[in-house]
């Protein structure tokens, strides 16, 4: 079992990291401190996803939190980035991609 939370979902972090279950947070809110309280005291790796657009968003703070970070440049709070429509959708793609690889290699480790 691992857990998937978007925004406010993040103010779950204290239970989830409580009860020992693996997440990913999507644009956490990370300027708030009972958030990132929470995110500290997580007993199972997680992952965390933002954009330097984004005004909950504090890079320096995740990467203090986790290894697992997944940082997009211009993105905002919904992931969207300046530009076509396509750059957005590319996003969702590193997005989904970047999950991919943090469940591979901390919830589901394939076999060598």
């Amino acid at each position: 079992m691992f857990v998937v939370g978007k925004s406010l979902g993040s103010a779950a972090a204290s239970l989830v990291g409580k009860r020992g279950f693996p997440a990913v947070w999507l644009t956490p809110l990370l300027t708030d401190p009972q958030v990132v309280a929470g995110l500290r005291a997580a007993r199972a790796p997680f992952m965390l996803v933002g954009g330097t657009s984004d005004a909950w968003w504090d890079g320096k703070v995740a990467r203090e939190l986790t290894p697992f970070v997944l940082e997009v440049d211009g993105a905002d709070h919904g992931m969207e980035v300046p530009g076509p429509l396509a750059a957005s959708a590319a996003v969702l793609g590193r997005v989904a991609t970047g999950i991919e690889q943090f469940l591979d290699e901390t919830v589901w480790p394939r076999s060598r």
